[in-house]
Protein backbone atom coordinates (compact mmCIF):
# COMPACT_ATOMS: atom_id res chain seq x y z
CA UNK A 1 0.00 0.00 0.00
CA UNK A 2 1.33 3.49 -0.84
CA UNK A 3 -0.01 6.96 -0.08
CA UNK A 4 1.34 10.52 -0.03
CA UNK A 5 0.55 14.14 0.80
CA UNK A 6 2.39 17.45 0.35
CA UNK A 7 3.29 20.12 2.94
CA UNK A 8 5.85 22.98 2.93
CA UNK A 9 9.63 23.11 3.71
CA UNK A 10 12.86 24.96 2.92
CA UNK A 11 16.00 22.94 3.94
CA UNK A 12 18.49 22.20 1.10
CA UNK A 13 21.77 20.24 0.93
CA UNK A 14 24.57 21.78 -1.11
CA UNK A 15 24.67 21.02 -4.83
CA UNK A 16 20.94 20.38 -5.15
CA UNK A 17 18.07 22.65 -6.13
CA UNK A 18 14.67 21.89 -4.60
CA UNK A 19 11.90 21.12 -7.09
CA UNK A 20 9.07 20.52 -4.57
CA UNK A 21 7.83 21.33 -1.11
CA UNK A 22 8.01 18.60 1.53
CA UNK A 23 6.39 15.36 0.40
CA UNK A 24 5.21 12.83 2.96
CA UNK A 25 4.49 9.29 1.82
CA UNK A 26 3.70 6.11 3.64
CA UNK A 27 3.65 2.42 2.79
CA UNK A 28 3.17 -0.92 4.50
CA UNK A 29 4.26 -4.47 3.81
CA UNK A 30 3.20 -7.84 5.25
CA UNK A 31 5.32 -10.98 5.13
CA UNK A 32 4.27 -13.33 2.32
CA UNK A 33 4.58 -16.13 4.90
CA UNK A 34 5.69 -16.18 8.54
CA UNK A 35 9.43 -15.55 8.95
CA UNK A 36 9.98 -14.85 5.24
CA UNK A 37 11.82 -11.72 4.06
CA UNK A 38 9.32 -9.72 2.05
CA UNK A 39 9.93 -6.42 0.27
CA UNK A 40 7.68 -3.72 -1.18
CA UNK A 41 8.94 -1.51 -4.00
CA UNK A 42 7.88 2.12 -3.59
CA UNK A 43 7.98 4.04 -6.87
CA UNK A 44 8.94 7.70 -6.37
CA UNK A 45 8.27 8.73 -10.01
CA UNK A 46 11.52 10.70 -10.23
CA UNK A 47 12.58 12.27 -13.54
CA UNK A 48 16.02 10.86 -14.47
CA UNK A 49 16.24 13.02 -17.62
CA UNK A 50 16.25 16.10 -15.38
CA UNK A 51 18.53 14.44 -12.78
CA UNK A 52 15.81 14.48 -10.12
CA UNK A 53 16.53 12.91 -6.72
CA UNK A 54 14.53 12.51 -3.51
CA UNK A 55 16.08 14.04 -0.39
CA UNK A 56 14.95 12.11 2.71
CA UNK A 57 14.67 14.36 5.77
CA UNK A 58 13.13 11.89 8.22
CA UNK A 59 11.78 8.35 8.46
CA UNK A 60 9.28 6.82 10.86
CA UNK A 61 9.27 3.00 10.82
CA UNK A 62 6.96 0.74 12.81
CA UNK A 63 6.69 -3.05 12.99
CA UNK A 64 4.10 -5.39 14.46
CA UNK A 65 5.29 -6.99 17.70
CA UNK A 66 6.93 -10.42 17.59
CA UNK A 67 5.13 -13.41 19.07
CA UNK A 68 5.79 -14.16 22.75
CA UNK A 69 6.56 -17.86 22.73
CA UNK A 70 7.93 -19.50 25.88
CA UNK A 71 11.60 -20.54 25.56
CA UNK A 72 11.90 -19.15 21.97
CA UNK A 73 13.62 -15.91 20.87
CA UNK A 74 11.48 -14.06 18.30
CA UNK A 75 11.92 -10.83 16.39
CA UNK A 76 10.55 -8.59 13.65
CA UNK A 77 12.93 -6.34 11.67
CA UNK A 78 12.20 -3.76 8.96
CA UNK A 79 14.40 -1.55 6.78
CA UNK A 80 14.04 1.16 4.16
CA UNK A 81 16.65 0.75 1.42
CA UNK A 82 17.51 2.59 -1.78
CA UNK A 83 18.06 -0.72 -3.64
CA UNK A 84 16.36 -4.10 -3.44
CA UNK A 85 17.67 -6.52 -0.81
CA UNK A 86 17.27 -10.28 -0.50
CA UNK A 87 17.37 -10.26 3.31
CA UNK A 88 17.43 -7.86 6.26
CA UNK A 89 20.93 -6.32 6.05
CA UNK A 90 20.70 -3.50 8.63
CA UNK A 91 22.29 -0.08 8.95
CA UNK A 92 25.82 -1.22 8.14
CA UNK A 93 24.71 -1.47 4.50
CA UNK A 94 25.30 1.86 2.72
CA UNK A 95 21.94 1.63 0.92
CA UNK A 96 19.84 1.29 4.07
CA UNK A 97 18.39 4.60 5.25
CA UNK A 98 16.60 3.40 8.38
CA UNK A 99 15.73 0.31 10.42
CA UNK A 100 13.35 -0.78 13.16
CA UNK A 101 13.60 -4.01 15.20
CA UNK A 102 11.57 -5.57 17.99
CA UNK A 103 12.91 -8.63 19.81
CA UNK A 104 11.53 -10.90 22.50
CA UNK A 105 14.23 -12.83 24.34
CA UNK A 106 12.75 -15.85 26.08
CA UNK A 107 15.16 -18.70 25.31
CA UNK A 108 15.81 -20.47 28.62
CA UNK A 109 12.66 -18.98 30.24
CA UNK A 110 9.31 -20.65 30.85
CA UNK A 111 7.32 -17.46 30.17
CA UNK A 112 7.00 -15.17 27.13
CA UNK A 113 10.31 -13.37 27.71
CA UNK A 114 11.34 -9.71 27.61
CA UNK A 115 10.59 -7.26 24.76
CA UNK A 116 13.37 -5.07 23.33
CA UNK A 117 12.75 -2.28 20.80
CA UNK A 118 15.46 -0.76 18.52
CA UNK A 119 15.10 2.02 15.98
CA UNK A 120 17.79 3.62 13.84
CA UNK A 121 16.38 7.04 14.76
CA UNK A 122 16.91 6.51 18.50
CA UNK A 123 19.75 9.04 18.42
CA UNK A 124 18.37 12.41 17.26
CA UNK A 125 19.84 13.78 14.06
CA UNK A 126 18.84 17.39 14.69
CA UNK A 127 22.08 18.73 13.17
CA UNK A 128 21.52 16.92 9.85
CA UNK A 129 19.75 18.58 6.92
CA UNK A 130 18.82 15.16 5.55
CA UNK A 131 19.28 11.45 6.35
CA UNK A 132 19.63 10.14 2.80
CA UNK A 133 19.29 10.84 -0.90
CA UNK A 134 17.49 8.45 -3.23
CA UNK A 135 18.83 8.87 -6.76
CA UNK A 136 17.01 6.07 -8.55
CA UNK A 137 13.27 5.91 -9.16
CA UNK A 138 12.36 3.76 -6.17
CA UNK A 139 13.05 2.65 -2.63
CA UNK A 140 12.26 -0.61 -0.85
CA UNK A 141 10.52 -1.39 2.44
CA UNK A 142 11.71 -4.80 3.63
CA UNK A 143 10.51 -6.92 6.53
CA UNK A 144 11.62 -10.17 8.13
CA UNK A 145 10.41 -12.03 11.21
CA UNK A 146 12.15 -14.86 13.03
CA UNK A 147 10.51 -17.74 14.92
CA UNK A 148 7.03 -16.15 14.81
CA UNK A 149 3.87 -18.24 14.47
CA UNK A 150 2.23 -15.84 11.99
CA UNK A 151 3.13 -13.30 9.31
CA UNK A 152 4.18 -9.84 10.56
CA UNK A 153 3.91 -6.37 9.01
CA UNK A 154 5.79 -3.07 8.87
CA UNK A 155 4.83 0.50 8.04
CA UNK A 156 6.96 3.49 7.04
CA UNK A 157 6.35 7.20 6.72
CA UNK A 158 9.01 9.13 4.80
CA UNK A 159 9.45 12.92 4.84
CA UNK A 160 11.46 14.65 2.13
CA UNK A 161 11.40 16.58 -1.12
CA UNK A 162 12.35 16.32 -4.76
CA UNK A 163 15.49 18.11 -5.91
CA UNK A 164 17.46 18.56 -9.13
CA UNK A 165 21.16 17.70 -9.10
CA UNK A 166 23.75 18.83 -11.62
CA UNK A 167 25.02 16.11 -13.99
CA UNK A 168 28.19 15.28 -12.02
CA UNK A 169 26.42 15.02 -8.65
CA UNK A 170 23.56 13.00 -10.16
CA UNK A 171 25.96 10.54 -11.83
CA UNK A 172 27.92 10.12 -8.58
CA UNK A 173 24.74 9.54 -6.56
CA UNK A 174 23.34 6.95 -8.98
CA UNK A 175 26.67 5.13 -9.26
CA UNK A 176 27.13 5.10 -5.49
CA UNK A 177 23.59 3.82 -4.94
CA UNK A 178 23.81 1.03 -7.52
CA UNK A 179 27.37 -0.12 -6.85
CA UNK A 180 27.43 -0.16 -3.04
Amino acid sequence: MFNSRIVTADVMPRGLKSSSDIIIFGANVTESAANTYTELEINLNLDPLNQEVFVVQAIDLDVSPPDAIAAVNTDVRAQLSTVTQSAFVGLANANVIGTKSMHIRSAGYVDGGVLSDQYSGDTPSAALDYVGIIATDNCFLGLAGRNNAGAKSAQVKVYGYRAKADAAIYAALVQSELLS
